[in-house]
C-alpha cells in the first residue's frame, strides 16, 4: 500500500497538541493577537483552510490559534523562512509539494484529508512572496472541487511587523480574521474550458481572503483599479519557469 493510501487523520495527535500549547503561549508573549470572527469557526471537517501568505510565520499562527490540528500542503523549500525554525513545519508533519510541477502527489494526499473529515490548511498563492495579495495557484481550487469541501477563508494581517517591532520594543499588533464558510465549489467541462473554470474559482476565494484584509494589502483584488494595475505590472511567481526540488 502506498504512503497515501494509509493516511489516517488525525495523526501526531500529542507532537501537535504540544506545538499548538508552545505557539499560542509564543505569540501571546511576542504581540498583541487579535481574532475577529470566531463564531465563524466550524467545530469539524471537511474543511479547506485558505488564508494570504505574507510570512513564513502565517502557518505556525494556525497551530496555535485554531481549534483543529491542521494538515497543511506547503512548498518543499522554504526559502523565505530562517533556517533556524524550518524544522518547526517537519515535526509538526506537513505534505510538501515541489513548485513548478503538477505536485500530483501531495494533491491526493489531502484529497485523502479531506475525505476523512479533516481539516486541510493551505496558501493559495504559493509562497510569501509579497506583503499583497497575488493570484491563486491552481492547486488551491482543484481541491475544492475535487473534495466538495466547505472552505474558511482567512486574513492574516500584521505578522511580519512582529520582529521589526520587537527590536523598536514594542509589541507588534497581529489580526486574524475568520470569514464565513462557502461553497462547495463546483466546476464542469473538460481540459482547458476546466481548467479556465478552476482558475475563476481560484480569484472567487482570493476575493473571499481580500475582503478580510486592510484595503491597501489586497493587492490584485483591490477595489482601486490604480492598485489593481500596479500589483500586476510588478508580480511574479519565482517557479513560473522553474522546478522545485
Amino acid at each position: 500500500m502506498t504512503a497515501i493510501q494509509t493516511l489516517r487523520y488525525p495523526r501526531r495527535r500529542f507532537i501537535r497538541g504540544l506545538l499548538h500549547r508552545m505557539s499560542n503561549l509564543a505569540f501571546h508573549a511576542l504581540a498583541d493577537i487579535e481574532i475577529v470572527g470566531r463564531e465563524n469557526i466550524p467545530r469539524e471537517g471537511p474543511l479547506l483552510v485558505v488564508a494570504n501568505h505574507f510570512s513564513y510565520m502565517d502557518p505556525a499562527l494556525l497551530v496555535g490559534f485554531m481549534p483543529w490540528r491542521l494538515e497543511f500542503v506547503g512548498g518543499f523549500r522554504m526559502p523565505n523562512a530562517p533556517r533556524i525554525v524550518t524544522f518547526i513545519p517537519r515535526v509538526w508533519g506537513y505534505m510538501p509539494l515541489f513548485r513548478g510541477t503538477g505536485a500530483r502527489g501531495a494533491l491526493r494526499a489531502a484529497e485523502k484529508v479531506l475525505s476523512q473529515g479533516g481539516v486541510l490548511g493551505i496558501m493559495p498563492e504559493g509562497g510569501s512572496w509579497s506583503q499583497e495579495l497575488r493570484p491563486a495557484r491552481p492547486g488551491t481550487a482543484y481541491l475544492a472541487v475535487r473534495s466538495g469541501a466547505p472552505i474558511l477563508p482567512l486574513g492574516i494581517d500584521g505578522l511580519p511587523e512582529l520582529f521589526r517591532a520587537l527590536r523598536r520594543g514594542w509589541r507588534a499588533h497581529v489580526t486574524l480574521r475568520v470569514g464565513e464558510p462557502f461553497g462547495p465549489l463546483t466546476a464542469e467541462g473538460h481540459g482547458p474550458e476546466h481548467r479556465k473554470q478552476v482558475d475563476a474559482l481560484g480569484d472567487v476565494i482570493m476575493e473571499r481572503i481580500a475582503a478580510l484584509l486592510p484595503p491597501e494589502r489586497r493587492g490584485w483584488y483591490s477595489d482601486d483599479p490604480e492598485v489593481r494595475a500596479a500589483a500586476r505590472a510588478s508580480y511574479s511567481y519565482p517557479w513560473a519557469t522553474a522546478t522545485e526540488g
